[in-house]
């Protein structure tokens, strides 16, 4: 496993990003493990996010693209933070954009943020996690709507490697198969639990037997 990997699994748990014991996800699913993004609230925390994501973009994607959209709300930070870092690591110019909830009629128009979108444009998409694929279903339509862009890919920071909507294959691998572009993640669960288990991080065992156990369980089930 890469290095900015392991420092990424380090890091979501020292900021509580990511957590383990007994969680409701919305879908009703009983969870062993939990991931919050809005957890991220200070500027050291989120110029290190944009810095792992730059890297995994950089990694799946290369630097051959031309905005970075990041959906409402959660992608806003996201997409503002790993621009400046694609910058700072890379030396390349990538312009950021998100959309509104609302649109709106007055000053700055419009349903974005940021840079418009004009034809021609390449466009990864930037997200914190995706468990249904429900986000994209939203959020696909919005980015066609506003040019011809070429949509290259979706980053998010966790694969949680749960069935999709369909049952059969995991969300990233049914948006894959939908809207015929790559879904990729910073690290997967697999590469958390293989990480963490039974290894002190901070001092402390954060996957141990019993959290393993559960894990599995929770895969037996819901994983794909």
């Amino acid at each position: 496993m890469e290095a900015y990997k392991q420092e990424f699994i380090d890091f979501m748990v020292e900021s509580q990003v990511l957590k383990f014991g007994e969680f409701t996800l919305k879908s009703g699913r009983k969870s062993p493990f939990f991931m919050n993004a809005g957890a991220y609230v200070t500027g050291t925390q989120l110029r290190r996010l944009g810095e792992y994501y730059a890297k995994a973009i950089h990694d799946n994607y290369g630097l051959d693209f031309d905005v970075l959209f990041g959906p409402a709300y959660k992608g806003i930070p996201l997409s503002v933070a790993t621009t400046m870092a694609i910058s700072e690591l890379y030396g390349k110019d990538i312009r950021y954009c998100s959309n509104r909830k609302e649109v709106k009629d007055h000053g700055d128009t419009g349903i974005l943020l940021g840079s418009k979108m004009k034809d021609g444009d390449r466009v990864v998409i930037i997200e914190d996690v995706t468990t249904s694929g429900k986000s994209i279903e939203e959020t696909f339509p919005i980015i066609k709507a506003q040019a011809d862009v070429k949509i290259k890919g979706l980053m998010v920071s966790l694969n949680r490697m749960e069935v999709g909507k369909g049952g059969k294959v995991s969300a990233l691998e049914e948006i894959q198969e939908t809207y015929g572009f790559p879904a990729n993640a910073i690290v997967t669960m697999k590469e958390v639990t293989e990480y963490l288990y039974n290894r002190p991080c901070n001092g402390e065992i954060i996957i141990d037997d019993t959290i393993k156990s559960a894990i599995d369980a929770y895969y037996e089930i819901y994983g794909c």
